[in-house]
């Protein structure tokens, strides 16, 4: 019981990474999604992870103390917290299917928006994006050319974003499409948001096993003390001869 312990208490800290992993990376691409309740898994974890640690204390007291009443209370907290985490992996699998629909409805108005010469935060988000991800427009480069912006530039050019980082005399040019990402930004926006995704659900299906385990152990502990009658008098404030 004691290693599962240490293993709900590693795991609490875990869990609580996860989700503000999640949080912090979804930050940079919420600009590509309205629903702001694709983030309540991430929200969840944290939650879980922070009463991991309180129902690891929880445990190590019951343990140290040899007490039946706090081995029951922990496994009962534990149980509550599984059940938790397998909400965390429905919702999940819901908000990951949800996510490709979201962008789709709104990388148009985003990239519509884009405004390089006075960048705001959405521009910003456009540009991190492209860099980070290695894509150019939604589908490809030419999708530039039905946005506000380069209808307003009139120079044939994309966002410097669109550059492959190898190359420093890259002007955006459309004359020269060889030095643009090739690849769309929609597809692989959609692809990061559901990978993120994924590890809150593979973290929340992780740590609902080990606390099986932990539920496993308690309870063995638990019938093994009752079962004992040097336990059962030292709790009676009786003597064993």
């Amino acid at each position: 019981l004691t290693m599962v312990l240490c293993l709900l208490q590693a795991a609490a800290g875990i869990l609580c990474y996860v989700g503000a992993y999640v949080f912090i990376t979804y930050d940079d691409y919420d600009h590509f999604f309205e629903d702001v309740y694709t983030l309540i898994p991430a929200v969840i974890i944290i939650a879980v992870g922070t009463l991991l640690f309180i129902i690891g204390l929880i445990g190590c007291c019951a343990t140290i103390r040899e007490s039946r009443c706090g081995l029951a209370t922990f496994v009962i907290i534990l149980l509550l917290v599984f059940i938790t985490e397998v909400v965390v992996v429905v919702l999940g699998y819901i908000y990951r299917a949800k996510v490709e629909d979201e962008v789709d409805h709104s990388i148009r108005k985003v990239y519509n928006g884009y405004n390089g010469t006075n960048p705001d935060a959405a521009s910003r988000a456009i540009d991190y994006v492209q860099r980070q991800l290695r894509c150019c427009g939604i589908h490809n480069y030419s999708d530039w050319e039905n946005t506000v912006w380069f209808k307003q530039t009139k120079n044939n050019s994309v966002p410097l974003s669109c550059c492959k980082a190898a190359l420093s005399n890259c002007t955006g040019s459309l004359t020269r499409p060889m030095d643009l990402y090739s690849e769309g930004c929609e597809a692989l926006v959609v692809k990061k948001l559901q990978e993120i995704m994924m590890y809150v659900i593979w973290a929340a299906l992780a740590f609902a096993a080990i606390q099986l385990l932990g539920m496993l152990c308690a309870c063995i502990v638990l019938c093994r003390r009752s079962r004992d009658p040097a336990y059962e008098l030292l709790i009676a404030g009786g003597t064993y001869a």
